[in-house]
């Protein structure tokens, strides 16, 4: 289904302007002056070419729950916000704990044809903590699984954790840890500080986060295996992080963007849309994330896009789904909170929203270098409009944005996967793989 495509002019990750020749799934020819006249010529002045976008944390939701999100819709919103490849958490019904389950997404995806997905298998059986789930057999599957959490739940037994960290560790698997204490934030509603003091709502401490994220640190360093901290939130994470790495300690983490832009300020309107886990955090959190995103301690973005049916919004605060659609948004975010306040360049961001992300995760034929001979997975990007945030932004079957009505910089254009268009001209094509 490829197309001949000559990109022409386009500033490659922020560097020089080249022209690029796609032809049979790949990139065949990079330089200046280049022609082809059987090829689609994109007019890419001003557009910044970066490595297809790779999301290491979305929720899909199918197969269960496609009233919030299916596999197509999904992976259509993945499209439209940049990305070529998105890792499938496993919070699904069945549970994706078993080869039959990361299969039928795998095969899901395959058929939808606007973005790779790649599933993350459980690490315990339904997401219970319990007894581990079929690892060796999901890495073994078609599907190649080598990310497993059990993101929405702590992977809390510290024995469970370690065998999972020795499990993974024969074939280069990786523990992505949902880094929440449950017994320090039972009840809680919002980040506990002086927000949630005012306005009577249980808070979420940030130790709750940093006590496991310490733990798993020492239990990785003790078993010599790969572990990943999803959604780190808190300057003592960072922190907590730094000195891992500096110990030598094989740990990656990823920051959400709504961590590097939104506080928890926003929570006193009551308006669900803010409500996440890990909640929204101080000022000095936000600074603390953008820090270690800009110094590399922080490996990598991810969006935790998680739908939600309006109805589990649009409801009273206490009754509310914890969750926001991120992917549409996530590079407009990046942008304005770490390339317009000076702390990444565009060779930064291929680096932590797609070459990064796609070698934690061991996705072959992804984040790789835009040269010749290289997969064509390509997002072209205008960083030089501003537009307000609306729902029409919004391409997936859930409208729980938390940038609905924000100004936000920039906008994709076009986004190439395995060759073909997915985007054009900032619409999404209709794709038939």
């Amino acid at each position: 289904m490829s197309e001949r495509i000559l990109i022409s002019g386009a500033q490659i990750e922020g560097g020089a302007a080249a022209d690029i020749l796609i032809a049979d799934g790949r990139i065949v020819e990079v330089g200046t002056a280049l022609s082809d006249k059987d090829a689609r010529r994109i007019d890419a002045d001003g557009l910044v070419a970066l490595r297809g976008l790779v999301d290491l944390h979305t929720h899909l939701r199918e197969p269960g729950y496609e009233a919030s999100e299916t596999i197509l819709t999904g992976t259509r919103a993945a499209a439209a916000g940049g990305f070529t490849a998105v890792f499938a958490m496993p919070n699904t019904s069945p549970v994706a704990d078993t080869a039959g389950v990361v299969e039928q997404e795998l095969a899901l995806g395959e058929a939808a044809g606007y973005a790779t997905v790649q599933p993350i298998g459980a690490v315990t059986v339904g997401q219970k903590g319990e007894r581990l789930a079929e690892l060796g057999a999901m890495a073994a599957s078609r599907a190649n699984v080598r990310v497993f959490s059990d993101d929405g739940f702590c992977v809390f037994d510290p024995l469970i954790m370690r065998r999972a960290l020795e499990y993974v560790k024969s074939f280069n698997g990786v523990i992505a840890q949902h880094a929440q204490d449950p017994r320090l934030t039972e009840g809680a509603q919002m980040n506990e500080g002086a927000v949630s003091a005012e306005l009577g709502l249980t808070g979420w401490p940030a130790v709750a986060e940093e006590s496991i994220i310490a733990r798993d640190v020492l239990l990785a360093e003790h078993v010599g295996s790969r572990l990943h901290v999803c959604h780190l939130s808190t300057a003592g994470s960072v922190d907590i992080i730094r000195w891992a790495k500096k110990r030598g300690i094989n740990v990656t983490a990823e920051v959400t963007p709504h961590h590097l832009l939104l506080t928890d300020e926003l929570v006193r309107g009551y308006d669900a849309r803010y409500k996440v886990n890990p909640p929204l955090r101080r000022h000095e959190d936000v600074l603390a994330v953008r820090e270690g995103l800009a110094d590399g301690t922080i490996d990598i973005v991810a969006t935790d896009h998680a739908p939600h049916p309006s109805e589990n919004k649009t409801c009273e605060w206490s009754a509310a789904a914890n969750g926001m659609v991120g992917l549409e948004s996530a590079l407009r975010v990046v942008h304005a909170a770490m390339v317009e306040t000076g702390l990444l360049g565009w060779d930064d961001v291929a680096r932590v929203m797609s070459s990064a992300p796609a070698r934690i995760g061991s996705l072959a034929g992804h984040g790789t270098p835009i040269a010749t001979g290289e997969p064509a997975e390509l997002t072209l990007y205008d960083p030089s409009v501003r537009g307000t945030f609306q729902v029409g932004d919004l391409r997936g079957r859930s409208v729980n944005s938390p940038y609905l009505g924000t100004e936000l910089p920039g906008q994709v254009r076009f986004t190439i996967h395995r060759g073909y268009l997915t985007v054009a001209d900032g619409e999404l094509v209709e794709v038939n793989a």
